[in-house]
């Protein structure tokens, strides 16, 4: 099949899945290894020590999968179907709601991981089915794979000064997912970039975690120290955590591009119940049992039940700081810790014991 015929049908196709964009990226990727190189030698990728193992590995898709020609990039938003107008502002007025606990929007459904792959794996399939047995793999976000550079390259969007990936057409609240494959396939155009002078996402990063443009310290990173960091959190950065108790958003938030961005139509990103507008006291009442039940499913529930304590025990620790002592308010964010005191986990008793000396 001709390649531009192939690539036309490969976008409708997507678009049928739930697909947002569709690219193609070639296979060199030679000039982004001295930044991957530079980003490693500082340390920033913290305790993500897969990052460091794989190496430049993820700059070289033919080392990773033999034989790859091209590679096809995937778009899907992911804002929920019902989100309001203005919603930047709503979530940022969560922030000020110190007895209510804040996931990242993009957790609050389904595992992105899960929708990817599997609608990934269908457009696979089609192509399969179009032009015979070829060689390929999916990923979404599971492998060694240089994902905001391949997007960035084949006319996704461009590199924000937060690292994310930026449309014009889309803001950034998106997922992206790869296919490499072992046909030559015309690379789509890249865009030029359109930040200009704006730093809003610098300047709004509660923990200062972008030391500069395009360089990300993911040690300082909230999304990281939540999700990724497996012991104590650093004393120095649970203040500014405030009431955020699963990734943080902000960057994205402040972001003018995000007045774009676009709902999904698939049910899987609506927010499940208790993790929008849900009381502190109450999600860290959850038992085990109860965290693992409510998080099925979706990408909560690989941080394990006592780091979802650990960070929920940081936004009670931050919330009674931030209430005058006479307020009646204290009172069940009190018992709520109190209750903890004496947890098993060496992890969640020493968050706790901090949240009470706060």
């Amino acid at each position: 099949m001709d390649p531009l015929l192939l690539l036309a049908r490969v976008r409708a196709w997507a678009s049928e899945l739930g697909f947002s964009q569709i690219g193609v990226a070639g296979i060199d990727l030679a000039s982004a290894e001295a930044g991957l190189q530079a980003w490693l030698d500082n340390g920033f990728h913290g305790e993500m020590d897969y990052m460091a193992a794989h190496g430049l590995k993820r700059a070289r898709p033919a080392e990773l999968v033999p034989g790859t020609v091209s590679v096809i990039t995937a778009r899907m938003d992911y804002l929920p179907r019902t989100t309001p107008e203005g919603w930047q502002a709503i979530e940022f007025a969560r922030q000020a709601q110190a007895g209510e606990g804040i996931v990242s929007l993009y957790a609050r459904g389904r595992d992105y991981h899960k929708v990817l792959r599997g609608r990934l794996q269908k457009l696979q399939a089609r192509i399969a089915e179009a032009v015979g047995p070829f060689g390929h793999r999916v990923f979404t976000d599971s492998a060694p794979v240089l994902e905001a550079e391949l997007a960035s390259r084949s006319g996704q969007g461009w590199r924000g000064k937060h690292t994310l990936v930026l449309s014009r057409e889309a803001g950034s609240m998106f997922f992206l997912g790869e296919i490499y494959v072992d046909l030559a396939l015309p690379p789509t155009e890249p865009v030029s970039g359109h930040c200009g002078s704006c730093q809003a996402c610098i300047d709004v990063c509660p923990t200062q975690a972008i030391v500069a443009p395009l360089r990300l310290d993911a040690r300082r990173c909230i999304s990281y120290v939540t999700i990724e960091h497996p012991g104590a959190i650093d004393e120095e950065l649970r203040p500014l955590m405030g009431n955020r108790i699963y990734g943080c958003d902000d960057c994205q938030l402040i972001c003018p591009w995000n007045k774009y961005a676009r709902r999904s139509e698939l049910p899987d990103f609506d927010a499940r119940e208790g993790l929008a507008g849900e009381s502190l006291a109450r999600l860290f009442a959850w038992s085990e049992e109860e965290f693992l039940r409510r998080t099925e499913g979706g990408p909560i529930r690989r941080i394990g039940h006592a780091r979802w304590l650990r960070n929920i025990a940081v936004a009670l620790g931050n919330a009674l700081a931030a209430m005058p002592r006479t307020d009646p308010r204290r009172a069940p964010l009190l018992a709520a810790l109190a209750e903890r005191a004496e947890h098993a986990d060496t992890l969640v008793r020493e968050h706790v014991q901090w949240a009470l000396e706060r």
